[in-house]
């Protein structure tokens, strides 16, 4: 598949989107830019931002199984991840969770036990579940897009970090703005009874995948993925830095990023673009910089002004 037909592919998903999800536009690219480069996506935000709507149209457009997993503080492991069920007899019979699917919604994380949300963690990392020594392979293509209320809320368990890093991308639903909301109520009775296009196969998206891996990253901008990342963790106000998936996800999603834009090789720009979805939910500052009202956004911007831009190659 050439450049030009990949970036057709993509922007025709992207469209598709935009016919049921008025806005959310980088969240949506997220979605695609995460799916291309192998990683799952975090998505915080308000009620009734049009959440799960999204998701479950981004997995009708891909042409991929779709399964939605409603997280409850009384949700068990084996909920998400499936069970043996013994007969009579004896004989077991394993019955699947709804972690067996290509697209995963996993809505309101954040509202489950840290025990139950560590029930993903093998299925992010390793694309298989782990059950009674028995080890299950994980449709591919596989994504988890998971939804969280805002941090703080009530009935809520703060992500592990260990839990967070494991999301390449984390972006935030705010609330439509007035046109869009407008949009949304004068196009509401076709958008509830819109039925989603199917623009791709499992197999297509597996395709793209390959492809990403073939864009050229040059030793400069792997360097500058480095140095902004070593930047935010050496930073006086951070107390957690970025990991090194932070910077795999820089450099995966950044390819990405360059096949969507028709480009067969990466520029610094990808890489900024990409800084705060890529980096800020990996990033913890220290008690008395978040007292101070330093957030990880304004670390990383600091980071992206401080760190010089590699120039291209003459």
């Amino acid at each position: 598949m050439r450049i030009d037909e990949k970036t057709r592919l993509t922007d025709v998903i992207l469209n598709e989107l935009s016919k049921t999800v008025i806005g959310k536009d980088d969240i949506k690219k997220a979605l695609v830019l995460a799916l291309i480069a192998g990683g799952h996506v975090l998505i915080e935000g308000l009620p009734g931002t049009a959440k799960t709507t999204l998701v479950r149209t981004f997995a009708q457009a891909v042409g991929c199984e779709f399964k939605r997993i409603q997280f409850t503080p009384d949700i068990m492991p084996a909920d998400i991840t499936g069970f043996y069920l013994y007969s009579s007899n004896g004989a077991p019979r394993f019955i699947e969770g709804p972690i067996f699917a290509n697209v995963v919604l996993a809505d309101e994380l954040n509202r489950t036990s840290p025990r139950t949300q560590a029930a993903l963690l093998e299925a992010m990392q390793e694309g298989q579940v782990t059950i009674e020594r028995t080890t299950y392979a994980l449709s591919k293509p596989y994504i988890v897009i998971a939804t969280q209320q805002a941090y703080g809320s009530e009935g809520t368990y703060p992500l592990t970090d260990v839990q967070a890093d494991r999301f390449m991308l984390s972006v935030w639903s705010d609330y439509a703005t007035y046109d869009e909301e407008k949009q949304v109520i004068t196009s509401i009775d076709n958008i509830d009874h819109r039925d989603n296009k199917r623009l791709a196969t499992p197999e297509q998206i597996l395709a793209l995948q390959e492809d990403a891996k073939k864009i050229h990253v040059s030793e400069k901008i792997v360097d500058y993925m480095l140095n902004l990342v070593r930047t935010i963790r050496l930073d006086p106000d951070v107390l957690l830095g970025p990991s090194l998936r932070a910077t795999i996800a820089l450099f995966k999603c950044s390819r990405a990023q360059a096949m969507m834009d028709g480009r067969d090789f990466v520029i610094p720009d990808d890489v900024k673009h990409l800084a705060d979805a890529a980096l800020r939910h990996r990033v913890r500052g220290k008690p008395e910089a978040e007292m101070d009202g330093v957030t990880p956004k304004a670390i990383i911007d600091k980071a992206l002004e401080k760190v010089p831009v590699p120039k291209p190659d003459i």
